[in-house]
């Protein structure tokens, strides 16, 4: 069995946003040289997030208002997280809930989707570098 492993780094400059990420994941597939297997695609930061779902800006612009209103920036007092000196108490409820990574098969050097089925990192602390993990492993 071989792997392949790579980090790819993302520096958004809003607090929030939705990159999809399927073309550079199917970069690090087609390096990795793997032809069946598994890829993980994981945020390495603990205010972003990994799913996969539709390439449609309506959806997307529905995933803000919903997670708005399940966990909104402001008050930024409403949080105990933010007692530490931070703003951001809300983003990690909304990575909870979007997710922190994806599995996704590969089967004949390619990402095996479903339909419509594209991997995006949702950013809800931006500001600064993160990171997410790409893991491929198979033969």
């Amino acid at each position: 069995m071989k792997s392949f492993r790579k980090e790819l780094w993302f520096d958004i400059p809003s607090r929030r946003a939705f990159i999809n990420i399927t073309p550079e994941i199917e970069h690090c597939l087609k390096g990795s040289r793997i032809k069946e297997g598994l890829v993980l695609v994981n945020a390495m930061h603990i205010t972003a997030s990994v799913f996969i779902n539709d390439d449609e800006s309506g959806l997307h612009q529905d995933y803000e208002r919903w997670l708005e209103k399940l966990a909104p920036h402001e008050p930024v007092s409403g949080y105990m997280h933010n007692r530490t000196g931070e703003d951001n108490g809300d983003a990690h409820l909304k990575r909870q809930v979007m997710g922190r990574e994806v599995v996704v098969a590969v089967t004949d050097g390619g990402l095996d989707f479903g339909p419509w089925e594209q991997i995006f990192y949702g950013e809800f602390d931006g500001r600064r570098k993160k990171r997410i993990l790409v893991k491929i492993i198979g033969e």
